[in-house]
């Protein structure tokens, strides 16, 4: 569509949206019940394909080309983006946004059945509601996936935030039992949680446990190392427990110098190590 025959076209679609912009969502609304009925409640639909056709409506009343509007326009943008990521909460499947987006193009063209008998009219009009619609349903795929990827690196992060808990083992005494592996991503969250459990329990001493962590390499080795020095600039001692036989023989193979760091074989000997760390300083203050 070029000249004069886009802006028609447009013009036609923008009355069309605001006209019979109950009848739409009516229509609409009972297309997505019947295509989904147990995804989304009646009234939510109605409230975002209000907002939906109202954003469409406002852009259509600019100079916009509807191939671009859902491109330039950051209404009708946002008001997708909203659409699209409460079928990702619902946990939808990407279909049904889609089917979403078809079952709007079908109220549309019914719709412009009612505005024009003119064939050219009908046609070009048609054509935009196609582009529109068709970019319409590309950016909600686009959201959806993007929604569901957030969705999935939340959960990720809490189920490694569940999976390495700060416990009380005595007072000024903390404890973070290592399960599994530890990379980057872990050591940054078992870092911060045992910085901020030292400052909230004013802890003394902190002890990790790596009984249930699988295999040491150089990179694991170095991460240690790291909440090791993290701890002590917070004014803690940190010694590490679970040191087996078969993890002790590893590091020495890696050439890793934990020399500077108190190790033990089990988290009962790293307790009653960290029981005579506590008792050094009062048993010194005393006597002196």
């Amino acid at each position: 569509m070029h000249g004069t025959e886009e802006v028609t076209a447009r013009d036609l679609l923008a009355r069309i949206f605001e006209a019979d912009q109950d009848l739409l969502i009516d229509d609409w609304v009972r297309l997505q019940l019947a295509d989904s009925p147990a995804q989304l409640g009646e009234e939510g639909l109605r409230r975002e394909a209000k907002e939906l056709l109202g954003a469409l409506h406002g852009a259509l009343g600019t100079d916009l080309p509807p191939g671009q509007v859902v491109e330039r326009d950051e209404a009708v943008r946002s008001a997708l983006r909203g659409l699209s990521e409460r079928r990702a909460r619902a946990g939808a499947a990407p279909s049904a946004t889609a089917q979403a987006i078809f079952a709007l193009k079908r109220t549309a063209l019914t719709a412009l059945e009612r505005h024009t008998d003119d064939p050219a009219a009908r046609y070009s009009t048609s054509q935009a509601i196609n582009q529109l619609l068709d970019a319409a349903g590309l950016l909600t795929f686009s959201v959806y996936v993007e929604g569901r990827e957030e969705i999935i690196r939340r959960q990720h992060q809490q189920m490694v935030e569940l999976s390495t808990p700060v416990v009380r083992l005595w007072r000024q005494v903390l404890a973070v039992p290592l399960i599994g592996t530890l990379d980057s991503a872990r050591t940054q969250v078992v870092m911060q949680n045992l910085l901020e459990a030292i400052q909230t329990h004013q802890a003394r001493v902190a002890i990790i446990d790596i009984t249930g962590v699988s295999t040491v390499d150089t990179a694991v080795a170095q991460h240690l190392l790291q909440t090791v020095s993290a701890v002590r600039l917070m004014g803690a001692e940190c010694l590490i427990s679970g040191v087996r036989p078969s993890i002790a023989q590893t590091i020495t193979q890696l050439g890793i110098d934990l020399s500077h760091i108190v190790t033990r074989g089990s988290l009962a000997d790293a307790l009653a190590t960290a029981m005579t760390l506590l008792d050094g300083p009062r048993t010194h203050a005393v006597t002196g």
